[in-house]
């Protein structure tokens, strides 16, 4: 169900929000993002075979891979492979917020932005509500996203930033966690999300959810839903 037009108040001590089909498009992801580290990933590995960071995410492919049984002789095809299912791989991010630093860096592409939402981060920046990021991309790779968006460095307007690491974003443990990283009670936070499943888990430990309806994405019944961040008010409350 969605909420009318200026009729959505929600009170929070803080603020978790997913990025792809939430606050960006998941078209910038697959047009963009994907296809960059696609085409760049056996270079990058190979011109980086001595990086420790890159040692550990093809050492774990590999162990991802025997456990599934598959052939672990070619860590990169692998992780290719892994870019074409659309598959959260934790190495596979790690690797990909490496690639994708230098087209951030460089100005290739920019963090894509619903205007929106860049809004409303600014709007809620200001009024001090504390915000923090989940994503299955990596940390880095996410501070790269905010700090080179088409609003500009929205990096100031985060407190934290998590992803796999704290767990699967389909898994309600995960959101405890995030909790307790944050010193807040479950039910104290809000997070925003446009999967169904992910609002699930989240819910699942009394996170407060709403999911966001962008484009394409299908509603779900048993979640209230909002399509504009403009028609979003929030009270912060005190932990």
């Amino acid at each position: 169900m969605s909420a009318a037009a200026g009729q959505l108040t929600r009170r929070a001590a803080a603020l978790l929000l997913d990025i792809e089909g939430t606050l960006g498009s998941k078209a910038f992801l697959s047009e963009v993002l994907y296809p960059y580290s696609r085409e760049r990933l056996r270079a990058f590995v190979a011109a980086h075979a001595a990086d420790p960071a890159v040692q550990q995410a093809l050492a774990e492919t590999q162990r991802l891979a025997e456990a599934e049984g598959l052939d672990a002789a070619d860590p990169v095809q692998t992780l290719l492979g892994w870019i074409a299912q659309d598959r959260k791989a934790p190495p596979l991010k790690k690797l990909q917020g490496l690639i994708w630093r230098g087209g951030f860096e460089q100005g290739a592409f920019q963090g894509h932005l619903y205007p929106d939402a860049s809004r409303a981060l600014r709007r809620w920046h200001a009024a001090g509500l504390p915000m923090a990021i989940y994503s299955s991309g990596s940390v880095p790779a996410q501070r790269l996203y905010f700090g080179h968006s088409v609003a500009g460095d929205l990096l100031p307007c985060f407190r934290a930033h998590f992803d796999t690491d704290v767990g699967a974003k389909i898994e309600p443990e995960s959101y405890r966690r995030i909790a307790a990283a944050l010193a807040l009670p479950p039910e104290q936070l809000l997070f925003l999300s446009d999967s169904a499943a992910e609002l699930q888990a989240a819910q699942a430990v009394g996170v407060q959810v709403l999911q966001v309806l962008r484009e394409d994405t299908p509603a779900a019944p048993e979640f209230l839903g909002i399509s504009d961040f403009d028609d979003l008010h929030l009270e912060q409350i005190q932990p």
